[in-house]
């Protein structure tokens, strides 16, 4: 099953690192993309630009409205995120568990519907 691996981390709170920090963390990070993929979890991981570079798009009544980011009303903001290959919930937490920004913010992991399946 498919797993999405939202990495949430409070907006400049990675920039608060020691540059030895930040560093390692990246390190951390990249040693266990490997490792997910070596693995055989790994589907896809990517970092995101910071909200200040986002843009919010609704559709109402066919008019299209933008915003400028940052625009969640939330201290967290989406860092990035990795979509991984689990065998079920519990073993998704686990691999979520060894992201190494878990240990600054928070991961959310979430099902990835299989539009495949009988609802």
């Amino acid at each position: 099953m498919k797993y999405l691996c939202l990495v949430w981390c409070e907006e400049g709170k990675f920039e608060t690192l020691s540059k030895v920090e930040r560093e390692q963390i990246d390190r951390d990070s990249l040693a266990y993309d490997q490792d997910l993929v070596r693995t055989g979890h790994m589907i896809a991981a990517e970092a995101l630009q910071p909200p200040a570079n986002s843009v919010a798009v609704r559709v109402r009544r066919s008019e299209i409205s933008m915003t400028d980011g940052p625009f969640a009303e939330s201290k967290e903001q989406i860092g990035g995120f990795i979509l991984i290959e689990a065998r079920d919930l519990n073993d998704a937490i686990r691999i979520a568990a060894g992201i190494p920004l878990a240990k600054l913010g928070s991961i959310e992991v979430r099902p990835v519907y299989d539009f495949g399946k009988e609802i």
